[in-house]
């Protein structure tokens, strides 16, 4: 039981608080009050992309037309070639199996960048929220890894064609396609897990700004606090696997179809066979030194200069130069799209 002197001293501190107490309400107050985002500890709930919102007014609607430009280009050549690939059953070998999943890639990929990019070339608003960047560098890793891979099937397919060709219907049966597809797919989704968790790991405590029109992993990792050293290695331990195992693959197939031409007696086709293999591997080189330079060089040596025209590379250009360089140069594959679009003016003259 309390005495009567000390249920009075406490109702008077509770009618009039002293000094100290008040703070302590206040402070509870404020802590209450401030923004923290509950997943990761950290005080950054959204990020600003940067992109080319420092460009004068006048290049931001040249590059906005350029982009487009190369979007809808890109979306329409895949989208034909997934479209061909799909429903010609003249093209059912392994070679237009992995073209039309290619092209799937491509156009998953330059989505997940490219119209965001769009958008804030002509709006002055940059804001993306947290969920909104996990998701889009979640979506950048599986796919990119996803082709990274199938492209090295691809170049591993042409080496098989090529060099064992009494073999290839055996080695490269419908059932194998589909499980190294899979393959290509399963690693992209779970080493797309993987990647993310190093990038969000740490609290978010700096700047909120990244200097690119995407949200590119080391650009957002370099914004975290605790140890963005660490998650850096790791995603450079990966890029090993994840690209130079591929490169390694794709160099030494295309290595041993040139020396497989070389060693032939006969000329015929070898020009072609020279012209096709330095078409590919152009493309291969384009996506990988791009992403080498993105995901495997020290941060020190980047910049905003620097890190865009690269991002560019591998997000928007190599996805518009794949249909190009592995179709459109292709005899079967200009049949089929001639016959794809002699059923489509048919069946609007039949419509009209």
């Amino acid at each position: 039981m309390e005495s009567r002197g000390e249920f009075n001293q406490r109702q008077l501190n509770d009618r009039y608080p002293l000094p100290e107490m008040r703070k302590e309400e206040g402070k509870e107050k404020r802590e209450k009050s401030k923004p923290v985002d509950l997943r990761n500890g950290s005080t950054v709930t959204e990020f600003v992309l940067v992109g080319f919102e420092q460009s004068s007014p006048s290049t931001r609607a040249l590059l906005f037309a350029l982009f487009l430009a190369l979007y809808s280009l890109a979306m329409a050549m895949n989208g034909l070639i997934i479209f061909i690939t799909w429903t010609d059953p003249r093209l059912n070998s392994p070679m237009y199996f992995f073209l039309g999943h290619l092209s799937f890639l491509d156009v998953c990929f330059i989505t997940t960048t490219i119209p965001q990019m769009l958008v804030h070339l002509i709006v002055k608003n940059h804001i993306v929220s947290f969920v909104s960047c996990m998701t889009q560098m979640y979506l950048v890793f599986c796919v990119g890894v996803a082709e990274c891979i199938l492209l090295a099937f691809m170049a591993y397919d042409r080496y098989v064609a090529i060099c064992h060709p009494l073999t290839y219907a055996r080695v490269m049966s419908r059932q194998i396609c589909v499980s190294l597809v899979s393959t290509a797919w399963s690693f992209g989704l779970i080493n797309g897990i993987m990647l993310e968790y190093m990038s969000f790991r740490n609290a978010f405590c700096r700047d909120n700004h990244i200097e690119n029109f995407f949200c590119e992993a080391p650009i957002v990792i370099a914004l975290s606090c605790g140890d963005p050293p660490f998650s850096l290695r790791v995603i450079f331990a990966d890029a090993i696997v994840v690209l130079l195992s591929p490169m390694a693959l794709i160099v030494i197939s295309y290595a041993h179809i040139l020396a497989s031409i070389l060693g032939r007696n006969s000329s015929s086709g070898r020009g072609k066979t020279f012209s096709t293999c330095a078409s590919h591997l152009t493309v291969v080189i384009f996506l990988y030194t791009s992403a080498m330079f993105s995901y495997m060089n020290p941060r020190s040596t980047h910049g905003p200069d620097k890190d865009k025209p690269f991002s560019l590379l591998y997000t928007i250009i190599t996805p518009m130069c794949n249909p190009i360089i592995y179709s459109f140069r292709n005899k079967e594959m200009k049949g089929a799209m001639v016959r794809a679009l002699g059923r489509s003016s048919l069946s609007q003259a039949e419509s009209v």
